[in-house]
């Protein structure tokens, strides 16, 4: 039996042992590429924030770099550090094959995450602020979305093999990550189905078109990995979920059911049509109540973690289904364009991104790290969290009073006091998330330092 399988218990309380060899190298290697990402997009955000807050954005002309720096912050932030992780996670609960599919896939994503990081220093680099996976019309950042295309659809290969449940009912968090990678999958194949269909026009509609129906599939794995995070954050503080693992199994398995309709949607419906955007606009609002029952999971295994003392991963659990639930109910709430649509996908895509935090607490040890410890590690998801409360709730009330989204400066017309109040909370909040971020990268590279060999 491979050493990698997961235990088999009567309860969702099954964990993955992390084989030796290939799965912990990589599972390591991604990880310091998710950190290394988080450390650049974290830098941008310092620009991003000062160049929409009132009184600093006069002070430092900010205007011209706000859309470059608002690319490169978003892909690295979103596309390299989730995917990145992803991997993480497949390499933990994956068997040890395919090893030079793996490695492979690195090298690419690496290389990628270089090319786009340093992209906007060449000439040419203008900003198309299409949604999920914003663009820059320049050589390089073109080479490096390709390259990580590339990685990703080597990385989901291996993914979909070496996660493959041998137990279909019997291993709940091996299943959850395998499903995360079937949405990858077809989120990669709806990029392509786009990229071979879609005629090319100058300007954001091709862009926006393009990555639509992709960006809206890969919503469902950010959030089926989530779930995967919180159960394993649970079982890993001794509070697992007290449903059986058959039942965590049938849950994920609802949860993924939604996906159904990807190629459904590509096959009779026109790409790029306005019935083919609504379409996966409603996939949204239809399809993620089906996580419903997961998130109830996911809070019951916080209730049971009340009576803990503090932790660094029960911090970032508190900290991510907060946020996520915020996120979600912000969703609901649109209505036109303006800064509530950013409220509601940061409040979601930080939710995610805590879970990841937490997890990766969980994860240094069990890779040959050192342990996540001391204040700084307990504080930092509530210092990240809170910072991204009062972000995600000062562009809420701002768009409730008709601030409109992706423009900076003397552009964004704070002409009323509500406004006004609404950014700076924005402001004040997204620096406190900095501050919170680097204390995430802080703690992460000194677990990193006591490295040991397995």
């Amino acid at each position: 039996m491979d050493s990698n399988v997961l235990t088999v218990s009567s309860r969702a309380s099954a964990m993955p042992a992390i084989a030796p060899g290939t799965p912990t190298r990589l599972a390591r290697a991604w990880l310091f590429l998710g950190v290394m990402a988080l450390i650049g997009s974290g830098l941008l955000a310092v620009l991003l924030v000062l160049s929409r807050t009132p009184g600093i954005q006069d002070v430092f002309p900010l205007k011209d770099l706000f859309r470059a720096a608002l690319v490169v912050h978003v892909d690295l932030s979103v596309a390299v550090w989730f995917m990145a992780f992803a991997a993480v996670i497949w390499c933990a609960v994956g068997t040890a094959s395919l090893a030079w599919l793996g490695w492979s896939g690195f090298g690419l994503a690496a290389l990628a995450t270089a090319l786009m990081t340093f992209s906007p220093f060449f000439p040419g680099a203008e900003p198309v602020l299409n949604n999920y996976i914003p663009v820059l019309q320049q050589p390089l950042f073109f080479a490096s979305i390709w390259i990580f295309a590339a990685s990703l659809s080597l990385t989901v290969l291996r993914a979909l093999i070496t996660t493959w449940p041998q137990r279909l009912l019997a291993e709940p968090l091996r299943l959850g990550a395998f499903l995360g990678a079937v949405a990858a999958l077809l989120a990669l194949g709806a990029f392509f189905w786009s990229w071979a269909l879609v005629p090319w026009v100058e300007g954001l509609i091709y862009y926006e078109v393009l990555f639509w129906g992709g960006g809206h599939t890969l919503q469902f794995q950010h959030a089926l990995l989530m779930v995967v995070a919180w159960l394993w954050i649970a079982a890993q503080l001794d509070r697992p979920s007290q449903v059986s693992a058959r039942a965590v199994s049938v849950l994920f398995l609802v949860a993924a059911l939604p996906l159904l309709a990807v190629p459904a949607i590509y096959l009779l419906v026109p790409v790029g049509s306005l019935s083919h955007m609504e379409l996966f606009a409603k996939l949204m609002l239809w399809g993620h109540p089906y996580m419903g029952p997961l998130l109830l999971l996911g809070a019951g295994s916080l209730w049971r973690l009340r009576d803990l003392p503090a932790n660094p991963a029960r911090s970032a659990l508190l900290a991510s289904f907060t946020l996520f639930a915020l996120g979600g109910v912000l969703g609901y709430l649109i209505q036109g364009v303006n800064v509530v649509i950013p409220a509601h996908y940061h409040g979601s895509t930080v939710g995610v991104t805590l879970a990841f935090m937490g997890l990766a607490y969980v994860l240094l040890p069990m890779l040959g790290f050192g342990r996540a410890e001391g204040r700084m590690a307990v504080w930092q998801p509530y210092v990240y969290g809170a910072g991204q409360l009062l972000h995600v709730i000062g562009l809420a009330w701002s768009g409730g009073y008709g601030v409109q989204r992706k423009v900076a400066g003397a552009d964004q017309l704070l002409t009323t006091l509500p406004q006004k109040v609404g950014m700076g909370m924005m402001g004040l909040g997204g620096l406190i998330a900095v501050i919170g971020g680097l204390m995430f990268v802080v703690v992460c590279l000194k677990a990193m330092s006591q490295r040991s060999e397995r």
